[in-house]
């Protein structure tokens, strides 16, 4: 598989982390999952990742989750791997790993720990060292690490870390981030490279129009990504907005903190590419409310996508 370059486009999935109703992985819900996200048309894969319960693996089980993804995709798609941790040793070990069994590049978040502009340049520095020549996604997600991470540092680590080929962009919405980033490749010099958001996409058609090359998160329905990113890049800006707005209710409910990943993967059972909805303990449970809530958004979307032929 080629490694991920600073020209990547489109939209690499969060993929969530099937279980069984036990919490045990389940492997051949793996095999669907992965099947229902190249089904749909998604540029990538990114596992192990924040929404993909990544921190309620062992280490063990983390390898099983990206060796199987790998297996089913047999190289047809390109799969980012999340790696972040609390050390480099760590981070290291399961990126040369991962690599070595075929992913094209691997994500690391800044730990909470780091707060100065400093601190953020002198860990990324450390993590390029840490990688050697693998291809790394800079994820900032405020929201989570609680650090914040500006234009002008991101800027400063692009120039000074050569395998920094990709940002996750996460912040909320921080869509002057994308807009000044841009400027620094346009207009002084700094190398352009690929940047992704996430946010479950609930700026995508603001974000593409900022500059974005695409996205990188979940979604219980990747097809309106897909839809508003192939839409956007054909110059149809309306037609963009017009399939995002079918879905925005639904995505929007998804972003709740606390239920929105069990709402994702409530979704995302009924829809069959899942067997069971379960998340890893500790975990919220949908109320019957919760449900309802779901239930009465998915069946106003389904109109509302036949009403514009999406």
């Amino acid at each position: 598989m080629a490694r991920l370059t600073a020209n990547a486009k489109g939209i690499y999935v969060i993929a969530v982390t099937p279980f069984a109703d036990d919490g045990a992985l389940d492997l051949e819900s793996i095999d669907g999952m992965v099947d229902f996200y190249e089904g749909v048309g998604v540029t990538g894969l990114t596992v192990l990742g924040q929404l993909g319960e990544a921190p309620k693996l062992t280490a063990e089980e983390s390898r099983t989750v990206v060796e199987r993804v790998l297996k089913r995709l047999d190289g047809r798609l390109p799969v980012v791997v999340g790696v972040s941790a609390p050390g480099l040793a760590p981070m290291g070990e399961l990126a040369k790993a991962v690599m070595g069994e075929g992913a094209a590049g691997v994500m690391v978040a800044p730990p909470w720990t780091i707060r100065t502009d400093d601190q953020v340049f002198s860990f990324y520095q450390s993590v390029g060292e840490t990688l050697g020549d693998t291809p790394f996604v800079l994820q900032d997600y405020p929201l989570t690490t609680n650090v914040t991470i500006a234009p002008a540092v991101i800027e400063r680590i692009v120039r000074d870390v050569p395998n920094c080929v990709m940002l996750k962009h996460e912040d909320w919405p921080g869509l002057s981030k994308i807009t000044a980033l841009r400027a620094a490749s346009d207009t002084r010099g700094m190398r352009r490279i690929s940047i992704l958001c996430g946010n479950g996409g609930l700026f995508l058609p603001e974000e593409m129009g900022r500059g974005a090359d695409g996205a990188m998160t979940g979604f219980c329905y990747p097809e309106m990504m897909v839809g508003v990113v192939e839409a956007y890049s054909a110059g149809n800006a309306d037609r963009a907005h017009e399939i995002f707005d079918a879905y925005l209710p639904l995505a929007r409910y998804e972003q709740q903190q606390g239920i929105g990943l069990a709402c994702r993967k409530y979704v995302l059972a009924k829809r069959g590419v899942i067997k069971s909805a379960t998340l890893r303990k500790p975990a919220p449970r949908l109320s019957a409310l919760d449900i309802a809530d779901v239930e009465r958004l998915l069946a106003r979307q389904a109109i509302r996508l036949k009403e514009i032929g999406a």
